[in-house]
This record gives structure tokens, sequence and C-alpha cells, in this order.
């Protein structure tokens, strides 16, 4: 951490050169100020975490099945006798797993692992940028990160996502110690970040690849030939990383392992194409459900995957990013990311190949423009919460934008840029505040005043007083940070659960990204029924949602008839007749949906021939809003 490539702020020369500046040691409140950030960010998102209880039950399942079972674990399954998995890969599975059979399953233990990871994340951002400009820019870029309100909701959360961005945020760090001395080694471990990001959330967590290797191919010392040699490594290091697990799925018998959820054949490589891959961007994952007609007409609304992204009122295209709920998210730093992005390519535009500020920017720039064109684009089903994967990149550039305009303060360009950063930021927030306008009304006008105040002040003083010049730069800075950490703060003291968390103060949801989205009702009733059966399964349900909220209430396994949307092909009917009668599962669970009609997961299923035999063979038994049918004998 000692040594860093070029100056940090309130270091810089008059005019720095092109190529870069000697390096500069941080200095001793450098430190404490990491220090302060790592034991702030700490607090800050582990203070009252347990307010999310569960979390989003279908994951949690996972982990309390994890928490029992070694193969669970392993391979991610929903249930701890090893029907069917999550439909995401098991890295974060494994890290609250195992954290449940060492601590015992509770919602703390599943949700410290995921905040202590937050801390990680800031802290591999902060040495990051912290080599490519400096610690004091190193600092900015981590506080951004820990203040930015997605990164306050999902580091609280358990979805896989945090693990994703924090081995992300690991492999751009192995990057720019690699570009420093053209290192294979460290490449190599930016590849092996990778391939466990790949095990984490699939091709999400690649969107940071191209702009890996385009850094590297442009800025890394040393001649092409050696170049393209390290990266063909990297990418045997990521081969080995993420490949073994696939490897692992594909030796170990079907039959004596749970079923790959998501996938159309038990296939892990089918899950990576199709439901989780390509076929989620192009909107092909064929996901179909009801929803309720406002007018009332029992049959409901079909929506197709087409109209899927609306989750938090977001539709397709370039504005997703600035709209809707992901506006609340990440929108906040966006504008200046991107004009950050054109001012420092501007600035070094004539520095030498390996110049390392521009081969930052490369890297995180080039890292927020494909992460964020894919999530602007994306056809199939897209959680505003996906756009985690682009903060550490856009607190990156904001922070490396405005170390590079600082360091050119005494001229014209330098203060004109630093005050466009501070201008379009404040003006933004001051919109995003707009469109929640009855929460802390005062707020967005004090940034407003504060960032024009700011900006004034850069203009007019840089090139005279610098006490004058460093007070404004802080002014604008608080003002700059001030929205995003208020709606961080505010996204904290409130409680998420389910499928579909939002940001921010309590408001209602908008569109069918609501937060209770995959949550199961609470049904003590049902839960004591199924916790004293001796069976292998205590039940069956259609849909993971459901059977994760039954075996959280009940500590027993349930089998997720057809997974996550009740549509992959498992069990068939004479499978799942063979378990009746072999009295491995007690009961079979029916919620019944807003209409009050059976199958209350909305995706519905294919599975219906299940639900005939047993509604037409088994007796039932109604508790609260659920059907219950004991399988133990025939009517």
């Amino acid at each position: 951490m000692a040594a860093v490539t070029t100056t940090c702020l309130g270091q810089a020369p008059a005019e720095p050169a092109d190529a870069g500046t000697p390096a500069v040691r941080s200095s001793r409140w450098d430190r404490i100020g990491l220090v302060v950030l790592l034991a702030g960010t700490a607090v800050m998102y582990l203070w009252k975490i347990t307010v999310n209880g569960m979390g989003n039950q279908f994951y949690a399942g996972a982990a309390q099945a994890g928490s029992k079972n070694w193969e669970a674990l392993l391979f991610g399954s929903l249930d701890s006798a090893n029907f069917i998995t999550v439909d995401k890969p098991p890295v974060s599975q494994w890290v609250m797993g195992l954290a449940g059979q060492l601590f015992g399953f509770s919602s703390a233990s599943m949700l410290v692992p995921e905040a202590l990871m937050a801390v990680g994340t800031v802290w591999l951002l902060y040495a990051a940028v912290a080599r490519v400009c400096g610690p004091r820019a190193g600092l900015l870029a981590g506080a951004a990160l820990a203040l930015t309100p997605v990164a306050a909701l999902m580091f609280r959360f358990n979805n896989p996502d945090a693990a994703m961005v924090l081995l992300m945020t690991a492999a751009a760090y192995c990057t720019v110690r690699a570009l420093q001395r053209a290192s294979g080694r460290w490449l190599a471990w930016a590849g092996v970040a990778l391939g466990f990001a790949f095990l984490a959330k699939m091709l999400e967590g690649l969107m940071i690849v191209p702009a890996v290797g385009l850094a590297y191919l442009i800025a890394a010392p040393g001649g092409l030939p050696r170049r393209v040699l390290h990266l063909l490594g990297a990418a045997g290091a990521f081969g080995v990383s993420a490949g073994w697990f696939v490897v692992l799925t594909l030796l170990w018998p079907a039959s004596a392992r749970p079923y790959i959820a998501g996938s159309t054949d038990n296939n892990f490589m089918n899950l990576v194409l199709g439901y989780n891959g390509f076929a989620r961007v192009a909107g092909n994952n064929h996901m179909s459900f009801q929803m309720p007609d406002p007018l009332g007409n029992s049959a409901g609304a079909q929506l197709r995957p087409a109209h899927l992204g609306g989750f938090g009122g977001q539709r397709e295209g370039l504005s997703r990013l600035f709209s809707g709920e992901f506006g609340y998210e990440i929108g906040w730093l966006v504008p200046a990311a991107l004009l950050a992005l054109v001012l420092v390519l501007i600035a070094r535009g004539r520095a030498p190949r390996t110049d390392p500020i521009r081969a930052g920017a490369v890297l995180f720039g080039g890292w927020l423009l494909i992460d964020g064109l894919v999530l602007s684009y994306m056809k199939g089903m897209v959680h505003p919460y996906y756009c985690l994967s682009l903060a550490p990149a856009v607190a990156a550039m904001v922070a490396i934008g405005g170390h590079e305009m600082w360091a050119r303060r005494q001229s014209w360009f330098g203060r004109l840029g630093l005050a466009a950063l501070i201008l379009v930021t404040g003006g933004w927030s001051w919109w995003v505040l707009g469109r929640n306008a009855d929460w802390l009304p005062a707020l967005r006008w004090t940034i407003l005043i504060g960032t024009v105040l700011a900006a004034v002040a850069v203009v007019v003083s840089a090139s005279q007083r610098r006490r004058v010049t460093v007070l404004a730069a802080a002014l604008g800075v608080s003002a700059v940070l001030a929205g995003p950490a208020a709606y961080a703060v505010a996204t904290i003291s409130t409680a998420h659960r389910g499928g579909g968390p939002t940001v921010g103060p309590a408001r209602a949801a908008d569109g069918f990204g609501a937060k209770a989205f995959g949550q199961s009702p609470d049904n003590p009733k049902l839960a004591e029924l199924l916790r004293a059966t001796q069976t292998k399964w205590s039940a069956a349900t259609v849909g993971s949602s459901t059977a994760a909220g039954l075996e959280l209430s009940s500590g027993t396994a349930v089998m997720a008839i057809g997974g996550f949307t009740g549509r992959d092909p498992v069990p068939t009917l004479d499978q799942f007749r063979a378990d009746v009668a072999a009295g491995q599962v007690r009961y079979y669970v029916v919620e019944r949906d807003w209409r009050g009609k059976a199958g209350g997961w909305p995706f519905g299923g294919n599975h219906s021939g299940i639900t005939d035999w047993v509604t037409a063979t088994f007796p039932v038994t109604q508790l609260g809003n659920t059907d219950v049918y004991d399988l133990s004998a025939p009517k």
C-alpha cells in the first residue's frame, strides 16, 4: 500500500507531466484516513443488520441447508436432502452456509459475512485507486462506494451479488498490480478472482473481463507478445478456477447429486448459456406469470419476458440507469463518472502508452461502459439491484477524474473540469431527490447550493489561495456525496425482505418490484405440522421460494417441484409417485394466490399433473391460505 505511482490530493505539481509523476508514500494522516474509512464502513454496514431477518428466503433456505449438510453446501442445494439447487452457482452459499456450520444458522451468521464483504471491497477499491492516483483519491473512491445506496442494500442482504462484486473488485486490484510491472503472476490472480466471480453469479461476474484485457493490452510494460502471453495465462487461470466446479458437476453422477436448477437437462453449462447467460440478456429465459387484472377479471394479464424488465419502474434503454429504481440505487454518480472518463482521456491524451492514470481510466471506465450498456439493454428479468456490479467502477472513475482535475487545477482545463464534475453531480442529485420530493425537501436545495458555491470557489480561487481551494474542494466532495449518503443511511435503517428489495426510505414500491416479492407468509400451524414429520422431505410444493419459506419456518427439508420458476423438468409425475410410495414425502402444500386459487407462485409451472394427481388422490386440510394434502394414505 505504501508506494503509489503518481501524486495525491494536495501534493500535485502545477502542471503534471503526461507520463505521471514520482511515487508518493502514504502519509500518517492517509493511513489514519484508511482506518477511519474501513471502520466506518464496518459500523455502518453491521448496524442492526438483523433488521433484514432472513432477507431473500430463496437464498436463506439454501444457506440453512448448507449449514446442515456438506453436499448441500458444495452444490448450493435449496434443501438439506439435496433435491435441487438454487438457480445460481454456489460461491455465496459457501460463505453463508459455512458461517452457519461454525456459528449456528441465524440471520446474523448469514448476513454478517455479507457486511464484511463490503469492508473487503472498499479496501480493495481503495488499494487499486491509490496505486493509480494516490491514497487520498483511494479514500475518495472507497467512501463513494461505501455510500452508494445499492451497496448499502446488497452488502447487508443474502443475494449472490455481494460475493460477486467483491471478487470483481479483487480482479481490478490484481490488474492494477499487474499493470505496474507487466506481472503475469498478478494478472493470473485476476483470472482466478474472475473465475470465482463466475461461480458466484455466472456471466454477470465477467462484465469486467473486456476492460481488464484492454487495459493490460494497451498499457502494460513490455512487448506485445509478452502482454498477449500474460493474457493467455490469465485466461488459463480463469478456466481452472471456474472450470473445476463445472467438471465436478459433470463427473458426479446426476442421480447422486441435486438437480441443477434453471437448466433444462441437469447440466451446468446449460444454465450458463441459457437461463443465467445469453438467454437472460436476450430475454429468452421463457418466463411468464399471471398478474392481477386492474379491472378485476379473473384471468389476469399474461406478462411475457419482454415486460419483465419493469421491476422498480425501469425500462430498457440508455435511460435505465438514470430512472426508476435504478436511478435511486446507482444513478447519483454515473453522470460524473462518465464525464470523468472523458476528461481523463483528454488530459492524458499525449501520455506514454504505459501511463498509469490513463490505464486506470481504461480499466474502470471500460468496466463502467460495458457493464452499464449490458444492464441498460438486458431484455430478460432485470432487478435494479443488479447495478451493484457497477458501483466500484463508478466510484473509482469519479475519484480518478477528480484527482486528475485537481492535479491540473492551476490550468483553466483543470479548474473547469473539476467544477463541472461538482456541478453535474450536484445538479443530478437535486433532480433525483426531486423524484421523492416529500422526503427531506431541504436536502436537495442544500446540495444544489453547496455544489454551486464549491464550483464557483474552485474556478475563482484555484490559481490563487491553496487553503481556500482546499476548503472549496472539501465542500464540493461533501455536497457531491450527500445525496447518495442520505439514501444509503435511509436504506440501512429500513427492513428489507424478499426478492425485490429497494433503497432509500420506506415508500410504495414501483411496479411489480415489491419488497415482499418471493416471500411466503408465516403459517405457524403448518410449520409445526412439518416439524413433526420424520420423512426425507417433510413436504413438496411447486416453486423454490415457497419451499424455502417452509424450510426456514420448520427447519425441515422441503422438495421444491420445478425449481425457482416451477418450470424445471423435475420431478416427473412417475418420479414423484415413486417418492410418495417409498414414504419419502409426507405432505403436499398448495398456497393460494391473490385470487384465492391454488398455485400462489406467480410463475405458474409445468407440473400441473402432479397437483392434479395429489388433489384427486389424497385428503386435504386447509391451514390459513394453504391447502395441505396428507400423502401418507389415499382418500
